[in-house]
């Protein structure tokens, strides 16, 4: 083989150059942006949770039963959106505020099974849905009972 010599790059800069040109071009933080949508979606699905509640109490039921309802409705309701796409399009907007509330949790059980929906509705989404949920569920247990135990041999 014949000898190959390196070529030098056609401009030469120093490592404080690149730093400073780097800094220059990147992309400046939205911190505040994000955190003021995610404050505004996360309240408004809380807002929206806590409306479900009062209309649930309004018809009747106790202050705990209607709890346990709203959030029943919110699990449905965030499962539903997720199923229509429409739960993705306000995580976009709103990061975190999309995250935390129950609506989030059932995003998370929902969406990986969204994704074998060509597989069919039953051995698809279904299968994969208690996949996921599976694990939930046995450490959601676990947990209980473990946290009652110590609860019963502390009091």
């Amino acid at each position: 083989m014949p000898n190959q010599t390196l070529r030098k790059p056609a401009i030469s800069i120093s490592p404080e150059e690149y730093k400073a040109l780097a800094q220059k071009y990147t992309p400046k933080p939205t911190f505040t942006k994000n955190i003021l949508r995610a404050f505004f979606v996360g309240g408004l699905i809380c807002a929206l949770g806590q409306v479900i509640i009062n209309i649930f109490s309004g018809i009747g039921l106790t202050p705990k039963e209607a709890s346990n309802a709203g959030t029943a409705a919110m699990i449905f309701l965030g499962s539903l959106l997720t199923g229509l796409g429409v739960y993705d399009e306000i995580g976009k907007f709103g990061g975190a505020g999309s995250i935390i509330p129950v609506t989030g949790f059932a995003n998370s059980i929902v969406s990986p099974a969204m994704e074998f929906k060509r597989e069919g509705y039953v051995q698809g989404v279904g299968a994969k849905l208690f996949t996921v949920a599976g694990p939930v569920l046995v450490y959601g247990i676990a947990a209980s009972i473990i946290i009652g135990v110590l609860a019963y041999f502390l009091h």
